[in-house]
């Protein structure tokens, strides 16, 4: 997947190292990037040690907004498949303690969302 699936809303997977680099100052020492899903200028990053979403703000995507979750903080999460009617896919994400799901996040119709569970599955149990 390239710019046009960023563009239209699909996930698309960033090379761990590019990541690593961008992210910079923000990781720990002993911190690497495993897995990385770019939405257009956004970012949902598992490290070794969280999971951070990334969110990109304004015009510019200068000011940006790191969300940082802890695997032992997720209580659960679940996926909306798109269907044939309605076409976007929702991932959403409950933290220790949320009656709402702290995090959400739209898809297009693609598999994106499944490789993202996948890695949710094995880093939260």
């Amino acid at each position: 997947m390239g710019l046009f699936d960023g563009l239209m809303g699909n996930a698309s997977t960033a090379k761990p190292d590019e990541v690593e680099q961008e992210l910079g100052n923000l990781l720990v020492d002993d911190e690497n990037v495993e897995v990385a899903f770019k939405l257009v200028r956004d970012l949902i990053v598992f490290t070794n040690r969280r999971l951070m979403m990334v969110d990109k703000q304004g015009m510019t995507g200068k000011k940006t907004d790191y969300h940082s979750v802890p695997y032992k903080s997720v209580s659960h999460f679940s996926i909306e498949t798109a269907g044939t009617f309605d076409l976007d896919a929702e991932l959403k994400i409950w933290i220790s303690g949320a009656a709402q799901p702290t995090i959400s996040k739209q898809f297009k119709k693609d598999d994106s969302i499944y490789d993202i569970q996948k890695v949710l599955t094995q880093k939260c149990t």
